[in-house]
């Protein structure tokens, strides 16, 4: 009897870990959550960072296609002791695209994965030159279409190089905090930002990504978190897992 009634609350107990899980509805009532946490986490984060901006260099939006492209697996602050030089020699799409390829190699080269983001500099450009007249589109559907380019860039460049809100660029930092943070459960950028576009306040999507970025960089690491002193906390249901004594 004793192990008939075990078993039964085991499956009781696993059927309600299984509702938890696979119920769409639960998901649901996740994302409402997140829905009345949202207003205040971005209100906070506006407060904190008043100047999110992206920290690359950069005057024009051909200068920014490049300089994000550089920024794969590189440091910001790398990228912008290469692009100075880079943006003094090629100051059009034309130029890029008619760059020795072994000589842009070379000048890009500290910023890691240099024979990739040549060929995706150089067939971008190309087609800039040959599809869009020479300027880089201010169209996510056009950008996409560009070697190098998947929706992250296109963000960054749409929302800092002409101020256009199409969508939340998902990068390292933006994927890590809105696991933690509780807004999306998702594994991949395009599917995380989906949920974010439902979340955020379009109004908010340009500044969004930088202030993630910078909340990351400071107090949300990936390896050691600063919950104690992080001002969303309170509003984060990760910080208890980390700071299990962490006061409300």
């Amino acid at each position: 009897m004793f192990m008939g009634h075990y078993l039964a609350s085991f499956i009781a107990g696993w059927g309600g870990l299984a509702r938890l899980i696979n119920n769409p509805v639960l998901e649901k009532e996740d994302m409402k959550r997140a829905k009345d946490r949202i207003e205040e986490i971005v209100k906070i984060l506006k407060m904190t960072y008043p100047e999110s901006e992206t920290a690359l260099n950069f005057d024009t939006p051909l200068q920014i296609l490049v300089a994000t492209i550089l920024s794969a697996q590189c440091t910001d602050d790398q990228v912008n002791k290469v692009t100075p030089a880079l943006f003094r020699k090629y100051k059009t799409a034309a130029d890029f695209s008619q760059a020795d390829p072994k000589t842009l190699e070379e000048e890009i080269r500290s910023t890691g994965f240099f024979r990739n983001k040549t060929k995706s500099i150089l067939i971008a450009s190309k087609k800039i030159v040959d599809d869009f007249g020479g300027k880089v589109p201010d169209r996510m559907e056009d950008l996409i279409t560009l070697q190098g380019v998947a929706r992250k860039t296109a963000n960054i460049v749409l929302s800092s190089g002409f101020n256009k809100a199409e969508g939340i660029a998902v990068d390292t930092h933006v994927k890590r905090l809105s696991q933690r943070l509780g807004l999306s459960k998702e594994k991949t950028p395009d599917k995380i930002e989906q949920d974010l576009l439902k979340l955020v306040p379009q109004k908010d999507w340009i500044a969004f990504n930088y202030m993630f970025v910078n909340h990351g960089r400071k107090i949300c690491q990936a390896r050691k978190p600063d919950c104690p002193e992080c001002e969303l906390n309170s509003l984060c249901p990760s910080a208890k897992d980390f700071f299990p004594d962490l006061e409300s």
